[in-house]
């Protein structure tokens, strides 16, 4: 047999002994402290334990190049913001301040706005300058059309119009009477009519006449109707000749009121050359539309400001500030907190006219990319990708490095009112996106784009390496948090407590949390309770009474589920031995608090074609993980105990009275030594849980929540009562991470409680049966009466009673 199937370590096969109670609580010791209480620390220099970060913020700050946004890493509650806020806002009070951005109308493509950019503040001015143009304009078109010269000269077109048509009527009339026809003037036209004696003749006076004059006037009536048709095809064109003086006089009157209006802000603006270009086409549209302008005005000649009633309908004239920066100084900081699409790119408000939903560039409302233009952009990266198209937006603005004011109808192709199509604004501003970890890894892994756009990554460490010099480095900053939220100084044995806590909380002895949100919520609730006690310093016991309230208030729900247990409603068996039954330990998390608890793994076993069957994963409540932990247990088997023979047997593993999603392998250690139970038919020692991961090869690795689980299976163990023979199995590489309670502490130090630590799933099964591993032979073949060997008797002999029943279905098989 390969040595690949013995344990890496000779000594793994030996069940150890118990962990001393010192190792299971790396506790900081008070007399390693060179203080009496913080109020003798100073302030540390930088940012402690953030190089890394600071480095990469500083970097990314300087780096002007396209695409090194940032994207900054780490959990909520590190100081990403407070940091990030502070840097950046340094660095943009050395920046100049950016533009102004407006829209205003392009008159010969109305739906598609043209965008002004101006220096800061002059956005404002222009809107306000444009209003009061609008005003002006309209109150001295009103004046110059009601002045009597132009009622002069426009009362003469009409007269000269008129005396035209008069005259022409005129003379068709006296040829007709000379032929004894009337040309009489209905409402509905002109007709003809015969007269006789001057007198218009009826139809049956008309009748009476001889037909030779019936004739004459009949044919004269003929000629005449021709020429009455040419006179009123004529009378279009003189029409139209009036209408063209008429509007040739108001052009040449709108033009001298118009232009008056505009020689002071042309003056103003010039050094605006898209200002001017834009005045240039107010102009020409006032001038087309001076009779429109001019109803409006005379319609709104009432109330205290008839001309700005006026003005208010004309939004055409109007400049839609999109970004004022008249009282910016330097550049933009902007923090988008609610990242939705249209809160990052802008959106196009409708407003309702007649029923129907209607818009215009005045509409247009700036979003959060717009506001930072010229500056920082920070946004929280989940918040960003949680809502529809806004991050393929994002990327979209920074990619083509202008931004797009569109709305979502419009995107996708189902807007069903009238749009509009402004015009793109250049963009120049740097994106920080603060996340996690995994979040930046995911975008890293399936987003091509993200690292094109966002190069520099700001990495915060969640925890720091413990030592001598750290542990006077965390002091202090423990003393600085202290004094900033006032309050009271924390005694030597306070501050060691409080370290302590820190280490718990990265579920490592050996590191420290640099979580500033948690340090800060237990400094301050240790100050209220040494304020109970009116003690002038936060000593350990204070800290203690903080951590102990803290989880008191989230604990009613751990407290239910080891009631239901104590009750024996969740069975778990705590002496005596069952075979294919191991106590597994599982950590329940509710938000910022976790417990461990105790479940039972059962497995059971029979003939079959090799397949271990993960019920939780059948009845979809198992997690990919946990199922991956499933496979490598029937791995392990095969490549232990059927290297030469197929793996026979048909296996079932599950979580009893497990009603809930089960996910990650730290149970395989167990699940594994229930399945070697259930084929060895070996009892499992009932008064020991088992936590832990397994490999192919049976090497036990470490796991999370390790404290957590120890102190879940106490605390059932105990309030059942302690005999010692109760206990915990974690990986031996855990053992830096145990941080244990005191009561736990206490209990192994006076032998009721035990921790095993174990580096191979034989050192677990020893533990749990009773039964020696074993050492394989030269052959393959272990020792019967081992836990091992007599694992691999059943298989041998369901590997048999395979072939037999293949050769009863196949008789013609060959053997």
């Amino acid at each position: 047999m390969s040595d690949r199937r013995r344990p890496t370590d000779p000594s793994s096969a030996t069940p150890p002994k118990p962990l001393p109670a010192e190792v299971l609580c790396h506790s900081c010791d008070p007399e390693t402290l060179d203080f009496e209480h913080t109020g003798e620390l100073a302030d540390l220099d930088g940012v402690l334990g953030q190089e890394r970060a600071l480095e990469a913020l500083r970097f990314g700050i300087g780096m002007l190049h396209e695409g090194y946004n940032l994207f900054v890493l780490g959990s909520t509650g590190l100081g990403r913001r407070t940091l990030v806020n502070r840097l950046f806002r340094d660095a943009a009070a050395k920046r100049d301040v950016p533009k102004d951005w407006c829209y205003v109308n392009d008159f010969e493509t109305p739906h598609r706005p043209r965008a002004l950019r101006l220096p800061a503040g002059r956005g404002h001015a222009l809107r306000r300058d444009m209003q009061q143009l609008t005003e002006d304009v309209i109150t001295a078109l009103v004046a110059a059309f009601q002045s009597e010269a132009y009622r002069s000269q426009a009362q003469e077109i009409h007269d000269e119009l008129k005396d035209r048509d008069e005259q022409a009527f005129g003379e068709l009339r006296q040829k007709a009477e000379k032929r004894n026809v009337a040309l009489l003037r209905t409402p509905g036209g002109y007709t003809l009519a015969p007269t006789h004696d001057g007198e218009i003749l009826g139809a049956e006076e008309f009748e009476k006449l001889p037909e030779r004059d019936q004739q004459a006037i009949e044919t004269a009536v003929e000629e005449l109707k021709q020429d009455l048709r040419q006179l009123i095809a004529q009378i279009p064109r003189w029409q139209r000749e009036g209408r063209e003086r008429h509007k040739q006089l108001d052009l040449q009157v709108s033009g001298a009121t118009v232009d008056q209006q505009f020689e002071e802000l042309y003056q103003e603006y010039s050094d605006l050359p898209e200002v001017l270009r834009f005045f240039d086409a107010v102009r020409h549209d006032l001038l087309e539309n001076a009779e429109q302008i001019r109803s409006l005005g005379e319609d709104s000649d009432s109330g205290p400001n008839p001309a700005g009633q006026a003005a208010r309908q004309l939004t055409r004239y109007q400049v839609n500030v999109l970004v004022d920066h008249a009282q910016t100084t330097g550049a933009p900081v902007f923090y988008e907190d609610n990242p939705t699409y249209q809160n990052l790119v802008g959106r196009v408000e409708h407003t309702v006219q007649h029923g129907t939903l209607v818009t215009d560039f005045t509409l247009i409302k700036s979003g959060a990319l717009a506001r930072a233009n010229g500056g920082y952009l920070i946004i929280d990266a989940e918040r960003l990708l949680g809502h529809s198209f806004a991050w393929e937006a994002l990327k979209r603005a920074l990619r083509a490095r202008e931004l797009r004011v569109e709305s979502l109808e419009t995107m996708l192709s189902i807007a069903s009112t009238t749009t509009l199509e402004p015009e793109p604004i250049p963009l120049d501003l740097k994106v920080v996106l603060v996340g996690g970890r995994r979040l930046y890894y995911l975008l890293q892994y399936y987003d091509p784009e993200f690292a094109r756009l966002f190069k520099v990554a700001a990495d915060f460490s969640e925890d720091m390496q413990r030592d001598t010099d750290s542990t006077g480095q965390y002091a202090r900053l423990i003393g600085m948090q202290q004094r900033a939220g006032g309050l009271r100084p924390f005694s030597r044995a306070g501050v060691a407590r409080v370290i302590d806590q820190a280490a718990r909380h990265v579920e490592d002895g050996e590191r420290l949390s640099l979580h500033m949100g948690s340090l800060d919520d237990l400094l301050r609730e240790a100050d209220y309770y040494a304020g109970q006690d009116n003690a002038v310093h936060v000593g350990d016991t204070h800290v203690e009474s903080a951590i102990d309230a803290g989880i008191r208030r989230l604990s009613r729900i751990r407290e239910q589920v080891h009631e239901t247990i104590r009750r024996g409603i969740q069975r778990v068996d705590l002496e005596g031995e069952r075979v294919g039954q191991v106590n597994g330990l599982s950590v329940i998390s509710l938000g910022e608090f976790s417990f461990g608890r105790p479940s039972r793994i059962t497995a059971t076993a029979r003939l079959g074609a090799g397949k271990v069957i993960d019920i939780e994963r059948e009845v979809e409540l198992g997690g990919a993980i946990h199922s991956k932990g499933v496979l490598i247990l029937s791995s392990y088997l095969a490549w232990r105990y059927s290297t030469d023979q197929p793996l026979s047997l048909a296996a079932s593993l599950t979580f009893e009275q497990s009603y809930g999603p089960v996910e990650g392998d730290s149970a395989s250690v167990a699940e594994l030594c229930a399945l070697l139970s259930a084929l060895a038919d070996a009892p499992m020692r009932q008064s020991l849980a088992v936590t832990g991961s397994v490999d192919q090869h049976g090497v036990v690795q470490a796991i999370g929540g390790v404290n957590e689980k120890i102190e879940g299976f106490f605390d059932v163990c105990a309030a059942r009562g302690l005999d010692g023979s109760h206990g915990v199995i974690i990986p031996a590489s855990n053992r830096p991470h145990l941080m244990l309670r005191r009561d736990v502490v206490e209990a192994a130090r006076e032998g009721r409680f035990h921790v095993y630590a174990v580096t191979h799933v034989d050192q677990a099964g020893a533990l749990l049966s009773g039964l020696p591993a074993g050492e394989p032979d030269p052959e393959g073949r272990w020792p019967e009466p081992s836990l091992n060997g007599r694992v691999q008797a059943r298989l041998a002999e369901l590997a048999r009673l395979r072939q037999a029943y293949s050769r009863r279905e196949d008789p013609h098989a060959s053997e």
